[in-house]
């Protein structure tokens, strides 16, 4: 079996979460939910699409990390039996094929460097990779956001750096695809966001 159930999914994330708590656990939430309603609308498979939007930072129940935590998520589900759902664990971090493009501190040894680094090149993406690494750009702990709130959030965390402005482009490119395709903004999918903009309700 490729992908866990809804019901096995929410067990793994509790679980988790248990083992690392943190504003980590409500933002997947949203993730996979975000990724239910517009791949929904893209007719992609709806357990697939919330699944793994739901753990695609499963890899954080190892405890507070940056790169490693695609790694851990990748092994993890791997080890469980679900193999395809291990994808996006790794590729929803990656707008850009270069491990170099990723903020915050690369927490790897020189072998899941090179595993990474293979990975990344080996791999076709396709609408669901590019849902995923939308929608995680669409979640705050709190709710839905804007794509521009969940930019300036991970930046006044983690900073920038030399691929920030292309990571971006493909960011808004993802975004633009899936509305020209849909017929409408991803943002009308998703309930809350303009309360949060009129609100001005606070970032974490």
């Amino acid at each position: 079996m490729s992908f866990p159930t809804r019901e096995q999914a929410q067990a793994l994330l509790v679980k988790a979460n248990q083992s690392n708590p943190g504003p980590w656990y409500d933002h997947s939430q949203y993730a996979g939910k975000a990724a239910e309603l517009i791949g929904r609308e893209l007719r992609l498979d709806a357990n697939k699409t919330y699944v793994a939007g739901l753990l695609h930072d499963i890899g954080r129940y190892e405890g507070p990390s940056n790169l490693r935590h695609v790694v851990s998520g990748f092994r993890y589900l791997q080890s469980l039996g679900f193999g395809e759902c291990a994808r996006y664990t790794l590729t929803h971090s990656f707008f850009l094929k270069d491990l170099n493009s990723f903020i915050g501190v690369h927490d790897v040894n020189d072998e899941e460097r090179v595993f990474l680094e293979k990975y990344l090149l080996s791999v076709q993406y396709d609408d669901y990779d590019y849902l995923f690494q939308l929608c995680d750009a669409l979640a705050l702990p709190d709710g839905f956001c804007i794509v521009e709130q969940r930019i300036v959030d991970v930046t006044l965390r983690h900073g920038l750096n030399e691929y920030s402005l292309e990571k971006w482009r493909a960011m808004f490119a993802i975004k633009a695809d899936f509305e020209k395709r849909i017929g409408k903004s991803v943002y009308a999918l998703l309930p809350g966001i303009a309360e949060r903009i009129i609100g001005q309700r606070n970032f974490y």
